[in-house]
């Protein structure tokens, strides 16, 4: 077991997203996994039913007693909810020092629920964004963190670099929503633009796979990968888990987190 992360996000009574997926993901590609639980959600593969916010005071005393004792070799952020929990991830992460930070921003569940309200977007980008080592947004979170619209792969490539301006170093513009038998994902590091595509799967079964693509990409970067490692292990690992997903529920299905422990597996 190498690598040890601290998740920030919500938890997911359905195990499929949020806190279950980031726990699963990281455990099986040899992390160690520690949590910080910004809400709570009564949810399903069907959607979220309801949601239970965490006092902020109580978030930033979950995450402060984890780094005080275990310490952490990478951050991931999810739902985080509103501008309070934001602001104290921000100044608990700032307190810890430098090391990976991967952020996922969460603002819409698959089934079309908020968990992001609008007034803690402007938090979100003044406080965490620079603070993050990548930012993980799908197309909608892109479009919403920008105020355009993104409907082709140069859009895309536009949008990570608008984002980088903001003053986040890496970017990785996820392109699940476009359409197309195709599905690339576009990252910019700096200068280089790279775009990663493979063949899309036929499925519904996709519900977690940003909290866990995010969760997968902080585990190996805090195995000491590369950025471009980090993000293309993480990809394929992913791939693998839509591809075995179990078909569980009757809407959004949960991924197969537990694939590397198949023979099929290769890292």
């Amino acid at each position: 077991m190498r690598g040890r992360v601290l998740s920030i996000a919500g938890s997911d009574s359905g195990g499929g997203a949020g806190i279950q997926a980031d726990i699963k993901a990281i455990t099986a590609l040899d992390g160690f996994a520690m949590t910080a639980i910004s809400a709570l959600t009564a949810q399903n593969t069907m959607g979220v039913i309801d949601i239970l916010d965490v006092p902020p005071e109580f978030l930033r005393t979950q995450i402060r007693c984890v780094l005080d004792d275990i310490g952490a070799d990478a951050f991931k952020t999810g739902m985080l909810g509103r501008a309070e929990s934001i602001h104290v991830v921000a100044e608990e992460v700032s307190r810890y020092g430098k090391i990976p930070f991967v952020l996922d921003p969460v603002m819409v569940a698959k089934g079309g629920a908020k968990l992001l309200v609008p007034e803690a977007i402007s938090a979100l980008t003044d406080t965490l964004l620079p603070l993050c080592t990548l930012l993980t947004p799908n197309i909608p979170e892109a479009e919403a963190l920008l105020g355009v619209r993104i409907k082709h792969e140069q859009d895309m490539i536009d949008a990570a670099h608008a984002l980088r301006a903001k003053g986040v170093p890496a970017v990785l513009v996820k392109g699940g929503h476009m359409e197309g038998p195709r599905l690339s994902d576009v990252l910019v590091d700096g200068n280089t633009v790279e775009i990663f595509t493979t063949q899309r799967i036929d499925t519904r079964h996709t519900h977690g796979t940003g909290c866990t693509l995010a969760s997968a990409i902080a585990t190996r970067l805090a195995q000491g990968r590369s950025l471009r490692d980090a993000v293309q292990e993480a990809r394929s690992y992913l791939i693998k888990a839509i591809a075995h997903a179990p078909g569980y529920g009757k809407g959004a299905g949960p991924l197969d987190h537990g694939i590397t422990i198949s023979a099929e597996w290769t890292a």
